[in-house]
């Protein structure tokens, strides 16, 4: 049986506590993510899909319930602790890319790399390795701004990856490209997961690249289904 990387167990969230505005975002929100799995996350905008991420990315913390990863329970651990797992177990990606404007695609693949303890040469080796993977390694010498959209989001998915996490979270990383790039870019992202084993939860409006993932699952009222 797989392992779960990622076990989200009855998370509640609401914004504007006690206020005559207070929205309940997360009603109980129940998920499990096995290794080597891609799951689909879809719900209309301003369902909580971005809220249920940071939650699980533990950039927040639920009202309620617990967010383990890799079987480590992160409920009530230290800001410290948080932070060495969000960036040893990890990798975020976004609809935009935030790449560092100064640097280069393989600079700024090379940099999280670096906070995190690697050599500069084993850094360097594994961007590049990274980069030929998703078909733009000839782009590695080049700012974002020479660029297309699709090759930066590329880059930014192997920035996610540098640091080799158990979770990769991603919150609409197509969505601001054209259909063909956004096919481009997600069947390089399904290379790279396949190839490593990664599990990954990806929140998507683009019912046609969910239905290519492993499983599907909807927000509805704060709960998963």
């Amino acid at each position: 049986m797989s392992k779960p990387m990622l076990d989200l167990r009855g998370i509640v969230k609401t914004y504007n506590h006690g206020k005559p505005n207070e929205i309940n975002v997360l009603r109980g929100a129940d998920l499990t993510v096995d290794q080597g799995e891609v799951v689909a996350l879809v719900a209309p905008s301003g369902a909580g899909k971005s809220t249920l991420l940071h939650i699980a990315g533990l950039l927040d913390t639920p009202d309620q319930g617990q967010v383990l990863i890799s079987g480590q329970d992160m409920t009530g651990k230290s800001d410290r602790r948080r932070t060495a797992v969000r960036r040893d177990e990890v990798g975020f990606i976004y609809q935009f890319h935030h790449l560092l404007p100064e640097f280069s695609a393989l600079e700024n693949i090379v940099l999280p790399q670096l906070a995190n303890g690697i050599s500069q040469k084993q850094a360097e080796g594994r961007a590049l390795e990274l980069l030929g993977n998703v078909g733009v390694a000839e782009r590695a010498d080049h700012r974002p701004a020479a660029m297309s959209g699709g090759e930066q989001q590329r880059v930014a998915f192997c920035r996610a990856l540098a640091n080799e996490p158990l979770v990769l979270l991603a919150d609409e990383p197509t969505g601001n490209l054209d259909p063909a790039t956004s096919d481009q870019v997600f069947a390089a992202l399904m290379g790279l997961a396949r190839e490593t084993g990664l599990s990954a939860l990806i929140a998507t409006h683009n019912m046609e690249l969910a239905a290519r993932m492993d499983r599907v699952v909807r927000m509805e009222n704060g709960v998963l289904v």
